[in-house]
């Protein structure tokens, strides 16, 4: 199982989209307003902008709301937006790295959410570079399993400038350099090969195996973090084994 993915099973990811969909679905909102706001609302012109589109319809986000999003974000209409992106790093129970990628527009609250987070729930917050250094920025794609297969991935990404691709809870997940996601996405669609996101993400380089009580911890942390409504996104260096993903997953039933 990666690493670096916020959530270790299909089950704990979708319980947390499924219990929070107005949480989630201002999140995504957001990151359609940046991406607009910072290349324009041209999706064919501005693949950010198109990959955040995709993953708020994947998402089931009313078009009405991203087309409003589109046009707060790129200023069309007099409306506008204006976010500050901060990244914080901190820890977790039994040392897991963790980055917290926060957009908010009053930076005082997000840095005391996050430090309140981290505190109720065994964290720490980390001072700046001491966490980061084992992490990358990578382009993350996750294709869905469902009539596709690993050969079928290799021929369209590799020569596209994939690094490697993963099993995922979801299917596979393609690793790429930052700079070769906008390459590898577009082989995928020339190849007709449907994908349920692409995102740039913090990989680590170095990861914790986890137990199931420390992997829940660590759960419980992230739930309180993505809570805020500054805090986009969470990554993490925990390694969770296939015992232990099927332990979670029993203890969930």
């Amino acid at each position: 199982m990666s690493g670096h993915s916020k959530w270790a099973t299909t089950k704990h990811k979708k319980a947390v989209i499924d219990s929070r969909r107005a949480k989630s679905w201002a999140k995504l909102i957001k990151n359609i307003e940046v991406a607009a706001k910072l290349g324009g609302p041209d999706q064919a012109g501005n693949p950010t902008l198109f990959d955040a589109v995709l993953k708020a319809k994947k998402t089931s986000v009313p078009k009405d709301n991203i087309d409003r999003a589109i046009k707060r974000g790129a200023g069309i209409g007099g409306e506008a937006v204006e976010y500050t992106s901060i990244m914080y790093e901190g820890y977790g129970p039994n040392g897991v790295a963790l980055m917290i990628e926060c957009l908010t527009d009053n930076k005082n609250r997000a840095a005391a959410e996050v430090r309140t987070a981290l505190t109720r729930n065994g964290g720490t917050l980390a001072d700046p570079g001491s966490v980061a250094y084992n992490f990358s920025r990578k382009g993350v794609i996750v294709v869905n399993a469902e009539g596709t297969t690993e050969d079928d991935l290799m021929l369209a990404a590799l020569e596209a400038g994939a690094e490697e691709i993963e099993p995922h809870a979801e299917g596979y997940e393609i690793i790429t350099d930052a700079t070769d996601l906008v390459a590898v996405r577009t082989a995928l669609q020339e190849a007709d090969i449907d994908y349920e996101s692409a995102d740039v993400e913090f990989v680590p380089g170095v990861k914790i195996e986890a137990d199931a009580d420390t992997a829940r911890k660590v759960f419980r942390l992230i739930d309180a973090l993505e809570d805020s409504d500054d805090v986009q996104n969470v990554f993490s260096n925990i390694d969770i084994t296939p015992d232990v993903q099927a332990e979670l997953e029993e203890s969930d039933d």
